[in-house]
C-alpha cells in the first residue's frame, strides 16, 4: 500500500485540495440560531479531527488566534495549520458573513508576514483560506492579483442542501454547461 501512496501525484496547488464549498455539518450548530465567529472556531477546535478531515489531505494543526505585532499593532490570525503534502502554512479566517473585499486584505496581510517572518526558506509560500458563508466569485477575482495562488475565498455550509436544493443547483449547473455550448 505504502508505494501506491508514493506514487500518487503530489498536489502543487492549494486549489487541488482546499473544498469549496466545505460541509461543516459535524460542528453540531444548531440551524435555526444565530452564531458568532467565535462561536464557529469553538465548534471547529472542538471537533479539530473532522475538520481537519473536511479541509483534505496533509493538514497539521498550529495555532488559534496566533498573535502577530506590526509596528506596535496587534492581529490575532483565527486558524494556522501546516500542510505536509504543499509544504506550507495555511492560515484561515472565518467570516460568519458574506465576504468583503476588505477580508480579502487582511488575510492578504497574514499571508504575507508568515511569507517574510514565519516561513523557512525550504517552505513553500503561505496559503490563506477564507472560510465564510457566502462570497461573490467577481468580487474575489478583481480584488486578487491575476496570477493569484495565494488566497482562497471558500463557502461553508454548516448543514447539508435538502434534496430540492440539490436538485435546484443541478439545474443552474445543467443551465450554465447549455449556455457555454450555446457560445461555442
Amino acid at each position: 500500500m505504502c508505494w501506491l501512496a508514493r506514487e500518487e501525484k503530489h498536489p502543487t496547488d492549494a486549489k487541488e485540495i482546499i473544498k469549496d464549498p466545505m460541509i461543516l455539518e459535524f460542528l453540531g450548530l444548531r440551524r435555526e440560531s444565530a452564531y458568532y465567529q467565535k462561536d464557529l472556531e469553538t465548534a471547529i477546535i472542538t471537533h479539530l479531527q473532522d475538520f481537519i478531515l473536511e479541509l483534505g489531505n496533509g493538514f497539521a494543526f498550529v495555532a488559534r488566534q496566533k498573535r502577530i505585532h506590526i509596528e506596535g499593532d496587534e492581529f490575532f490570525i483565527d486558524l494556522v495549520f501546516f500542510n505536509r503534502l504543499l509544504q506550507c502554512f495555511v492560515l484561515i479566517e472565518i467570516k460568519t458573513t458574506k465576504l468583503t473585499h476588505q477580508d480579502i486584505g487582511q488575510l492578504q496581510m497574514y499571508v504575507n508576514y508568515y511569507d517574510r517572518y514565519e516561513k523557512q526558506e525550504f517552505e513553500n509560500t503561505t496559503i490563506g483560506i477564507l472560510l465564510c458563508t457566502d462570497k461573490n466569485d467577481a468580487v474575489v477575482k478583481i480584488t486578487l492579483p491575476e496570477n493569484n495562488s495565494k488566497i482562497i475565498a471558500s463557502k461553508y455550509q454548516l448543514y447539508l442542501p435538502t434534496e430540492q436544493q440539490l436538485i435546484d443547483e443541478v439545474k443552474k449547473e445543467i443551465e450554465k454547461l447549455s449556455k457555454r455550448e450555446t457560445d461555442i
